[in-house]
């Protein structure tokens, strides 16, 4: 988890810089939200699956995607955030996206841990591991 965290604080460096700066050009609040994400998302990727849950070995579909999976689902619940204030008048202002940040990677870690970089010892890339840490997920 603190690995995690690690990789975490740098993509929310990258990633908020990103945001404020589009904001600073006036790109507004979702193409500049998108772009911060865009740019981490392969980074946190190879750092999470080299360095955070050790799954070395090379390209692996499957995770890629449902490590995209993950990512819409937790970018979903940020961009519902962003959306949300910008409906009740929080303009381009960028604690709403700080807060839509947070819950993003409270989602993304629990996704990474428990569906996207699992797997079984022969086979880094099935379903396996995800079987054993939640029982209920292949119903």
């Amino acid at each position: 988890m603190l690995r995690f965290g690690v990789v975490g604080l740098l993509n929310t460096a990258l990633g908020y810089t990103l945001i404020l700066a589009g904001l600073a050009l006036g790109f507004g609040d979702i193409a500049s939200n998108a772009a911060g994400y865009v740019a981490g998302l392969t980074f946190g990727f190879v750092l999470n699956r080299q360095w955070t849950f050790s799954r070395a070995g090379g390209f692996r579909p499957g995770a890629v995607v449902r490590y995209a999976v993950t990512f819409l689902v937790a970018y979903g619940a940020n961009l519902g955030i962003v959306v949300t204030a910008m409906s009740a008048g929080y303009i381009e202002n960028p604690f709403v996206h700080l807060a839509g940040n947070c819950l993003y990677s409270v989602i993304f870690y629990v996704g990474s841990a428990r569906f996207v970089f699992v797997g079984g010892a022969d086979d880094p890339d099935s379903l396996t591991g995800m079987n054993a840490k939640w029982p209920g997920a292949a119903t």
